[in-house]
């Protein structure tokens, strides 16, 4: 690794030269340990039948699926998030770069992550879990948009965001299939999930090294992606309405949030145990800390007004049965 600059701050350039070797030895990490899988091994085709239209099948219902409300929602919010691929390509691409491990890394990341829509799709089709004009318009309407991450000023910044994001993804995934009714389902999204922990891992340990090389810059990234974060796909049609309804449901809230995606990171990075910063890092850090403090108390709130709402619906479907 790079030693420390000639001055007091890293432009993204030295830092993606600096961070080359940890981006090559974590490569071969990642390849040493992620399996290669079909996604046609994870679609029950059997299931499968023409749809109306110029095959002139069985039009969409959906009392045709066993998938749950919730799972149907929170199935489409994760496909048409990861139909976005071509947009979160360019965007990781032109940051990093094409050439040497970077390149091989973004290009190896793309590959992984296409599966996950092909596979997603033929489920969701397959199973007839959503209704496939809806599903094409809304993936019509949201890639059209494009993507345009809150992060791409900055090297650290982007880093710092895909390490919270793909373990956001991962439980997003993973609670999907658990709330899903249908253990095909759950088993695929499971095999997506074991994706996502492993570019994780791969993101966390290189912000890892950047801390260690450029802590304070590397600190005020983490304290602005973990105030600032949304997820990929909160441009979609109807997300703030879909994403109410997941927090609900116990896919994705305010509580697994801060549970589950932050402070695992956190802790393994010790961030917050991080000394010796100069007064950029010590304010960061402690922004950083101010924050979760907060967000907890949120989590608190929510999490009460969450019990209360689903005792009434319990309540009231106990009335009407």
């Amino acid at each position: 690794m790079t030693i420390a600059p000639t001055s007091t701050a890293w432009t993204d350039t030295r830092l993606i030269h600096a961070l080359e070797e940890v981006v090559e030895r974590e490569l071969n990490r990642h390849l040493g340990v992620a399996k290669e899988w079909m996604p046609h091994e994870y679609v029950q085709w059997s299931q499968g039948r023409d749809f109306d239209g110029i095959m002139g099948g069985e039009a969409w219902a959906v009392e045709q699926s066993p998938v749950t409300d919730i799972g149907r929602i929170s199935l489409v919010v994760n496909l048409l998030t990861e139909d976005n691929l071509p947009s979160y390509h360019h965007e990781i691409a032109t940051m990093f770069g094409r050439d040497g491990a970077w390149g091989t890394w973004v290009h190896q990341w793309t590959a992984e992550e296409g599966r996950h829509a092909i596979v997603m799709r033929d489920y969701l089709l397959t199973a007839r879990a959503v209704d496939p004009v809806a599903l094409e318009r809304a993936r019509m309407t949201h890639m059209a948009e494009g993507f345009t991450s809150d992060n791409s000023h900055s090297m650290l910044h982007s880093v710092s965001y895909v390490a919270f994001q793909e373990l956001a993804t991962r439980i997003s995934h993973r609670n999907t299939g658990k709330h899903s009714g249908d253990p095909v389902c759950d088993r695929m999204l499971a095999r997506i999930a074991t994706d996502e922990n492993l570019h994780m891992v791969f993101y966390r340990n290189l912000l890892k090294a950047a801390l260690e090389i450029a802590p304070d810059q590397a600190m005020r990234a983490v304290a602005d992606v973990v105030t600032g974060f949304r997820m990929p796909g909160h441009g979609m049609p109807g997300f703030e309405r879909a994403a109410a309804q997941m927090a609900i449901g116990g896919i994705y809230n305010l509580r697994i949030h801060h549970d589950d995606v932050l402070q695992p990171v956190l802790r393994h990075l010790r961030v917050m145990e991080i000394s010796g910063l100069g007064p950029e890092g010590v304010q960061a850090q402690q922004e950083l800390g101010m924050y979760l403090e907060g967000l907890d108390a949120q989590a608190v709130r929510f999490d009460e007004r969450r019990a209360a709402l689903l005792a009434r619906r319990a309540a009231n479907q106990a009335a009407k049965g």
